[in-house]
């Protein structure tokens, strides 16, 4: 798991990054985790997650701090997260996950992007069995032995640790992605960053230009202003 969403992770960073979107979905999960829980970092663990993404990404701390500011205006527009599912070509199952201040825009969007590449929308929940949810954290290497910290940590959730070239990855289920931030918090373990992934419990695989198409599709997804992450079960190129 470690060195694959390690790979996955860089994959959805690089296209964000090249579609001038990295700092801008910082940006609205900062937004939602003031909305939800407040302005201050120390009494909201959302938001202190978002906040270590942020650094993990060179995000300028003055730009975090406006966010923070700005989130927490009453005037500010509030954000919606959303979750929209659908086959693109080839029957590739893909779920996009959006925040959105304007839903039917962004119905309206998604459903085009899926049209115009042969794709179509699908019910919420619909894919579901397709894809197992999974926290993953990324820790400081340190002096840690694996066996060691994956057992101090079992009780907390921790399914599987791995090591891979910019720390240490830990997997949880869904819900004890919470209680893994809280532990490791409290045990003084730098969390690097943390991501809630969809894993695809089985994958499809695709020939070049089956791929080209499924990637056009991905592409318009990543361009989309609202769209926030995008995950789906093509095999990915090793």
């Amino acid at each position: 798991m470690g060195r694959a969403f390690e790979k996955r992770k860089h994959k959805i960073f690089a296209n964000n990054a090249k579609a001038s979107k990295a700092f801008t979905r910082i940006g609205k999960e900062i937004a939602i985790a003031v909305k939800l829980g407040g302005p201050s970092a120390d009494g909201n663990p959302r938001l202190r997650m978002v906040i270590q993404n942020a650094k993990s990404l060179n995000m300028p701390k003055d730009r975090v701090d406006a966010a923070i500011l700005r989130a927490a205006h009453k005037d500010e527009k509030e954000l919606d997260e959303v979750v929209f599912e659908g086959y693109g070509p080839h029957g590739i199952a893909v779920v996009v996950e959006a925040a959105t201040d304007n839903n039917t825009r962004t119905v309206a969007n998604i459903r085009m992007h899926f049209n115009r590449c042969n794709g179509a929308m699908g019910k919420t929940g619909s894919l579901d069995f397709l894809f197992n949810r999974k926290g993953i954290f990324c820790i400081e290497k340190g002096n840690y032995i694996i066996e060691d910290l994956e057992f101090e940590l079992i009780d907390f959730g921790a399914e599987e640790l791995e090591e891979g070239e910019d720390g240490i990855y830990i997997t949880t289920s869904f819900t004890d992605y919470g209680k893994m931030q809280k532990a490791l918090e409290e045990k003084g373990i730098a969390i690097k960053s943390a991501e809630l992934d969809r894993i695809p419990t089985t994958v499809t695989e695709l020939n070049a230009d089956q791929q080209k198409e499924m990637q056009n599709l991905i592409d318009r997804l990543e361009e989309d202003d609202d769209v926030q992450s995008i995950f789906h079960n093509m095999k990915e190129e090793d």
